[in-house]
């Protein structure tokens, strides 16, 4: 059974990836209080997580704002998921069966439906499970822990590229490269591809995120 403050901080991780608040906006506790259903109490709780992760900024006597985005914070998190992804994948691609790898094509099939569905959080939701199934494999999960936050730090900068239609095209070519390296048992393709998997969003970001500072 899920806590109020779980589900406050759920609403409003929608609301962030689906682009509700601009960045820069400040949050009204009291009007996000009221459209939540809830007490302060549980959002100001959510509100805390939210900003460990990079996702709001309190400023005192202010409130809290939603985080701009930033180029040298998107290159510095996704700089240390490559580090961190590539120890998982060298690990976890030595242990697939195939009927891993089956397993792994119905995940990769849920973001084609997602996609499908133009739903920028299903399809958040649906790429999650893919990645992290495979980096589960790794039987590392302290390592596979420092990944999930450095994912949750940069949800924002994600859905910015999943509503672009050319892109989640993309997506959905380079997973099925991904796939076909793991079916190859091919640790060096796999590692390569995710690497091409992320530099396309950080391309695609980045340059969002310069058109709306000029």
């Amino acid at each position: 059974m899920t806590t109020a403050q779980e589900e406050v901080l759920r609403a409003l991780r929608t609301d962030l990836i689906t682009g509700r608040f601009d960045p820069g906006e400040q949050l009204v506790q009291e009007s996000l209080a009221e459209r939540l259903g809830v007490s302060r109490v549980p959002l100001r709780e959510a509100l805390k997580i939210l900003e460990a992760e990079g996702h709001v900024t309190y400023h005192p006597h202010r409130g809290y704002f939603v985080t701009r985005l930033s180029t040298d914070d998107l290159l510095e998190v996704y700089r240390l998921r490559e580090i961190l992804e590539t120890e998982a994948l060298e690990h976890a691609v030595p242990m697939l069966t195939p009927e891993d790898c089956d397993a792994l094509s119905d995940l990769m099939a849920g973001v084609d439906h997602a996609i499908r569905d133009d739903d920028v959080r299903a399809i958040s939701e649906a790429n999650r499970r893919f990645h992290f199934a495979l980096f589960e494999f790794s039987g590392m999960p302290r390592l596979v822990r420092l990944i999930r936050q450095l994912w949750d730090a940069t949800e924002a900068y994600r859905s910015v590229y999943f509503t672009s239609p050319p892109n989640r095209d993309r997506i959905h070519d380079e997973h099925v490269e991904i796939l076909e390296a793991l079916r190859r048992g091919d640790i060096g393709g796999t590692v390569r591809w995710h690497n091409v998997h992320r530099q396309n969003t950080i391309t695609a970001v980045s340059a969002v995120i310069e058109s709306r500072q000029g």
